[in-house]
């Protein structure tokens, strides 16, 4: 997990700058709406959360593993 730094801002869920940080795992999807609960074969699991991927953006990142998840727009249902 990131430790939050001046620079760095706690949550980048939404924040369109993360997209030049990179994120320690990333998913690419085809769903607007998104569950992650980490990745508990290496031990990291966490509660299960929905996020939901921002047109605007075209990523979410997981508040507690920063996992991304990356829309496939081509391929993307629509549901959201």
């Amino acid at each position: 997990m990131r430790h939050p730094t001046t620079e760095t801002p706690m949550s980048t869920n939404q924040d369109p700058a993360a997209a030049v940080r990179p994120a320690p795992a990333t998913e690419t999807v085809t769903r607007w709406k998104v569950a992650c609960a980490g990745d508990e074969a290496l031990g990291l699991g966490h509660p299960r959360v929905w996020l939901a991927i921002s047109p605007a953006t075209g990523f979410v990142e997981c508040g507690y593993c920063d996992k991304r998840f990356v829309i496939d727009r081509a391929h993307a249902h629509d549901d959201h």
